[in-house]
């Protein structure tokens, strides 16, 4: 892998997996469209992914580290009751929406990624994205005039939104996209359910990511080559997630209505197109 396609990389996952637009969707489609030589199955290719997700996960930690911080205050009983017991009941909230994907991702994620990790496939997949997010968005608008906050979702509404998280599975679906409208089914507004959703993904990054660890080891040497192209790819990525983070924060706080609109035509124009590129051989 040369370091621009390794930069190339390492830019798309910091923007795909925060924006609703599939990073698993984008890490299939694009290679095959620009005629990227990398072997993904090269012994050296996992270490350089997991690197990447290492950064995406560092950089959504440390912007919500408040939250995170609130959420450990409040496990340790510091602060005030009313606090405390906020805190504790959105800890548990996540913990709850986190099970879905931890559950079928041991027994389904793999068999699932590679019947349908096929170029052609996850652009459709894409088109699908893209109606997932408007199907959202409708949805969303029949509970006009419930919207609510996170504190008053309950292990039931986590659990779901949980559940919405685990399309993702299917290269084209987006992570976040499924977990934001998860959370406008349950009549959370845009800013709360895109904050739900990426406290959500902080911990599956990360515990994705350490599950790849004794296969990092496995294949230290082929780490040892590429370690400061690794490393250099893991910084880039984790400042466009960071960056991609605080732009997405702000732009659901100021568009409630059809915020996902934008990314939903964007999938749609991007699989459509793909689809044509890839069927003629472009």
């Amino acid at each position: 892998m040369t370091p621009s396609i390794a930069v190339l990389f390492a830019l798309m996952q910091g923007a795909t997996e925060l924006f609703p637009v599939s990073s698993l969707g984008h890490a299939v489609i694009v290679p095959a469209l620009l005629h990227w030589h990398v072997d993904q199955h090269a012994p050296s290719f996992l270490p350089f992914v997991v690197m990447l997700h290492v950064g995406t996960a560092t950089a959504l930690l440390l912007y919500f580290w408040r939250d995170w911080w609130a959420m450990l205050m409040g496990l340790l009983g510091r602060g005030e009751a009313r606090a405390v017991d906020a805190q504790r009941g959105l800890l548990l909230r996540l913990v709850i929406a986190t099970i879905p994907a931890v559950v079928i991702g041991f027994a389904l994620k793999k068999p699932i990624q590679h019947l349908f990790a096929t170029p052609m496939i996850a652009a459709g997949f894409l088109i699908a994205n893209a109606i997932l997010l408007l199907g959202g968005e409708r949805l969303r608008r029949r509970k006009v005039g419930r919207d609510f906050g996170i504190g008053q979702l309950t292990l039931g509404d986590a659990f779901i939104i949980g559940l919405f998280q685990c399309l993702a599975f299917l290269p084209g679906l987006s992570r976040s996209g499924a977990a934001i409208v998860g959370g406008l089914t349950r009549g959370i507004d845009h800013e709360a359910a895109a904050r739900f959703a990426f406290l959500m993904a902080t911990p599956v990054i990360a515990g994705a990511t350490v599950i790849e660890v004794p296969k990092l080891i496995h294949h230290h040497a082929a780490m040892s080559g590429m370690l400061g192209l690794s490393v250099l790819a893991a910084v880039v990525a984790g400042v466009v997630a960071f960056l991609s983070t605080a732009f997405l924060m702000r732009y659901f706080r100021g568009h409630d209505r059809w915020a996902l609109g934008p990314f939903a035509g964007y999938c749609a124009a991007f699989g459509v197109l793909s689809l044509v590129l890839l069927s003629i051989g472009a």
